[in-house]
């Protein structure tokens, strides 16, 4: 978006107008985007200044506001397992992350274990299987319609048995207007937390990065029901640049775990503040 405006070899209001509203357009959200413009136009440019020069600005400008989030999930419970909850609504990456997620520890020499809670669709527990089998990984499931906090009730009970080191949660993809679902997800907080006060450790947000602006509400709405600690963002192999991220850590500041780049097990990479905003202002990713 920033291509072809800066053609006149000075920053005049008219240009920082210009430049202010790609940035916006590129879901960099309002206060990131006036925070940048701020930024450029209070800069001596006496000698002008190049597209290049305008996109190291931008990228300098929103690796400061990420990097204090850029942060990866630390297994550090104790007792054993730590438990990470992942939720998301449907079509978000949320069944493929946590099996990206399990590869990610296992190649860290934790012992990994998955509990299949969403019981709303049968597909989805039969999908988390497939990938367990991928990822070689126990699985705690029930039948479709079970109930969802008695299967995370004996998969935590199985996990400390067996001295596993996490155990990964799925949920049912949900909006905030499915009254039964948001519930659902409350019994299975209080299960997990009679079991352990501390429990869930993690309660991880997928987010499709396609999604733009819509990702700030799903934020906001799952924050307040479901205490979310922090994000993974899906889908950054596509068109979308990620720039909902920036717009995301200003207004709220949650950890930022890991990013989605692929469809491949490798492809969930640690969150990398620098790289995400050389891609966003039009480097190399």
């Amino acid at each position: 978006n920033l291509t072809g405006l800066i053609t006149k070899g000075k920053l005049d209001a008219e240009t920082l107008d210009e430049i202010e509203e790609a940035l916006i357009v590129s879901d960099l959200g309002p206060a990131t985007a006036a925070q940048i413009r701020e930024k450029l136009a209070s800069g001596r440019f006496e000698k002008g200044i190049d597209e290049a020069g305008i996109r190291q600005i931008v990228e300098d400008e929103i690796t400061t506001i990420l990097e204090p989030v850029a942060k990866p999930i630390e297994v550090e419970a104790f007792p054993r397992p730590q438990v990470i909850l992942v939720i998301g609504v449907n079509g978000s990456g949320k069944t493929t992350t946590i099996a990206k997620l399990a590869h990610l520890f296992i190649e860290q020499d934790y012992g990994v274990m998955l509990a299949a809670g969403d019981t709303f669709r049968a597909a989805a527990i039969e999908q988390l299987s497939i990938w367990a089998d991928r990822v070689g990984v126990p699985i705690v499931s029930g039948p479709e319609g079970g109930d969802a906090a008695g299967i995370v009730f004996d998969a935590v009970k199985k996990a400390t048995a067996e001295g596993i080191d996490v155990l990964i949660v799925d949920t049912a993809g949900r909006l905030h207007n499915r009254r039964e679902l948001m519930d659902e997800l409350a019994k299975i907080r209080r299960v997990l937390g009679r079991l352990n006060p501390a429990s869930p450790h993690d309660v991880v947000l997928v987010l499709d990065a396609t999604t733009g602006q819509n990702a700030l509400s799903q934020i906001e709405v799952f924050k307040e029901i479901a205490g979310v600690t922090g994000l993974v963002m899906t889908k950054l192999d596509g068109s979308a640049r990620g720039g909902i991220l920036v717009a995301a850590a200003k207004q709220f500041g949650l950890p930022i775990h890991a990013i989605g780049v692929g469809e491949t097990m490798e492809d969930l990479r640690p969150f990398n503040a620098r790289d995400l905003a050389r891609a966003i202002a039009g480097g190399d990713a």
